[in-house]
């Protein structure tokens, strides 16, 4: 094989590899549809044609079916009058009308038989082409469904060529969060023994904490009772002032009672 052919056997053959990948059987089969409906519009339109042609020729027989009754008329009119050489003259012209509606008649009956034809072939043509149209979009949802599946399927076989590297990022990072709550666990337990100072809570000790919460205590209920004072009419040092006052008062009256020089 020379070098020449085997280039041309390579060429053909990545130009039918080509060919075929860019190759939609879905296009191809509306393109072929179309062809099919513009040669049933050439189908119809010759059946046109040819009936147009029939009603012509039907026209001219009847034009000439009426010239030849007329001769008739006329022919036997001059008879009536005695004109013989005339109704001769007539049926003379008649005879060659004759002629003229055997020729057309004879066109009229094949042109009637050309469209018969015509038209059972449009007919079956019709038939045949609603028949490929209903082939035609079953192949392509066939095609459509076949061409989805066929997609979905290599993104499951790319997702399972990729699970291995995901299996092992997930297990990576599950790895990585066990060592930080780990971790976080074992700075809370050092915290909580005191090992570790928390920064982030009070700074003062116990005793301090119990002093504060009990003159906290004390501070409350100096301001209870003189709330309660309050509401009884007087204040805690009015109350007390009084209770002092009426003590004297007793004590200089005993005191007066028990002097023998203060007379009676």
């Amino acid at each position: 094989m020379g070098f020449w052919q085997r280039f041309k056997m390579i060429f053909k053959s990545k130009a039918n590899r080509m060919l075929d990948k860019a190759e939609d059987p879905r296009e191809t089969l509306d393109y072929s549809y179309e062809k099919q409906l513009e040669l049933l519009q050439k189908v119809r339109r010759g059946v046109a044609d040819v009936a147009t042609s029939r009603k012509r020729v039907e026209l001219q027989i009847q034009g000439l079916q009426n010239q030849a009754d007329k001769l008739t008329e006329q022919a036997k009119a001059a008879l009536a009058g005695g004109r013989e050489d005339l109704a001769r003259e007539a049926l003379t012209r008649r005879s060659g009308l004759s002629a003229q509606l055997d020729d057309l008649q004879g066109q009229l009956t094949q042109l009637m038989a050309q469209e018969e034809k015509m038209v059972d072939a449009a007919q079956r043509l019709q038939t045949k082409i609603d028949s490929f149209r209903t082939r035609k979009e079953t192949i392509k949802a066939q095609y459509s469904a076949a061409e989805a599946q066929t997609k979905i399927n290599e993104a499951f076989a790319g997702v399972s060529d990729e699970m291995s590297d995901v299996g092992l990022a997930i297990q990576r990072a599950e790895e990585k969060t066990e060592t930080m709550t780990a971790r976080a666990g074992a700075i809370d337990e050092l915290v909580a023994s005191g090992a570790l100072e928390d920064f982030t809570g009070s700074t003062k000790d116990n005793l301090t904490r119990e002093l504060e919460d009990m003159a906290s205590t004390n501070q409350v209920e100096d301001e209870l009772a003189s709330l309660r004072a309050e509401i009884g009419g007087a204040t805690p040092n009015s109350a007390i002032e009084s209770g002092s006052d009426s003590s004297a008062a007793v004590k200089e009256t005993e005191g007066e009672g028990n002097n023998p020089q203060n007379p009676a």
